[in-house]
């Protein structure tokens, strides 16, 4: 089976990578797409790092061959750059989507198709529980542009020429590593920082409601998806995952209930007024009833999210 994974080199994809190499039974090919060389794989045969600039159709027709069973397309760009410079966002976010798409619709048999969506197509006068049919209403540029994605893929999946999914994911946290340009960044940030014994920045109030998933349930949902029948799915290709529903200062209390209230005492409220008109726009609570139907996964509470980062960051000292 050959698989492609469209930001292969970013932070899910290389986790997405591992776990289909060590889940998937039979003969396996990965092609990781990104803008940047992987190396986490060079002493596995089974996996290919591709430099290639995912708008360029030519190139990416190179790599989605017609042996192509299944593509993750994960590359995007975040949520506070994609408001920050539009065109680029447009680009990477909508047009990418299409030529992936378009090359898909071409090859001799409609591959599956995850195509990772977000939260942030919902906004406005939102319900106080969100469904699946809730009408999305983004108030950024990057929920608009996975909006548009979204009726793409239901649409090409419609019509035959995919085998389509789409996953709205929950914010991740705690994301390992270094801050990025995403709004919710600092929603990993705040748990990171001062476990590793550095000051971190909260810039939204404390009674700020977020919808919050772990890197561990997100790959495993990511790859549940692919298994997933096209008739268990239905008309509707989107779902929305299963999460945490989570306050800014209930994160906190776990934290100080986890590590001890010196490392919670680490961080300190400075608002931003950008971040924080993106990151309320986005609902917190949501109906997952069809997600568990179709066995998606959900964290158990927010506590065994910060020790299963715990434990990673001791395996990686």
């Amino acid at each position: 089976m050959k698989i492609v994974i469209t930001g292969g080199a970013g932070f899910l994809g290389q986790r997405l990578a591992r776990r289909l190499l060590e889940g998937i039974p039979g003969p396996l090919s990965l092609v990781l797409v990104d803008r940047v060389r992987t190396g986490a794989f060079d002493s596995d045969s089974r996996v290919k790092s591709a430099v290639c600039d995912i708008t360029d159709g030519a190139e990416v027709e190179r790599l989605v061959t017609p042996d192509t069973a299944v593509i993750y397309h994960l590359a995007a760009i975040v949520s506070g750059q994609a408001e920050a410079e539009f065109d680029l966002g447009m680009k990477i976010n909508l047009e990418a989507t299409r030529t992936l798409l378009e090359i898909s619709r071409r090859l001799p048999v409609p591959p599956k198709f995850v195509f990772t969506s977000s939260l942030a197509v919902f906004g406005g006068n939102l319900p106080a529980v969100v469904m699946d049919q809730t009408a999305v209403c983004p108030q950024s540029s990057y929920g608009a542009q996975k909006a548009m994605g979204e009726l793409l893929v239901n649409e090409f999946s419609r019509r035959g020429f995919v085998d389509g999914r789409v996953l709205r994911l929950p914010t991740i946290s705690v994301r390992p590593g270094k801050p990025n340009r995403a709004a919710s960044s600092f929603v990993s940030g705040i748990i990171r920082e001062p476990l590793n014994g550095q000051p971190a920045v909260c810039p939204v109030n404390r009674d700020v409601l977020l919808w919050l998933s772990s890197p561990a349930i997100a790959i495993e949902n990511l790859v549940h998806a692919h298994a997933i029948s096209t008739k268990t799915l239905g008309a509707s290709r989107t779902v929305n995952l299963p999460g945490l529903s989570i306050t800014v200062g209930e994160m906190i209390q776990t934290l100080e209930r986890v590590a001890g209230p010196e490392v919670a005492a680490r961080i300190r409220f400075e608002r931003d007024e950008a971040v924080e008109r993106i990151v309320t726009s986005w609902p917190g609570r949501f109906d997952t009833a069809r997600a568990i139907s179709l066995g998606f996964h959900q964290d158990p509470d927010f506590d065994s999210v910060i020790r299963a980062y715990q434990r990673e960051r001791l395996k990686t000292q």
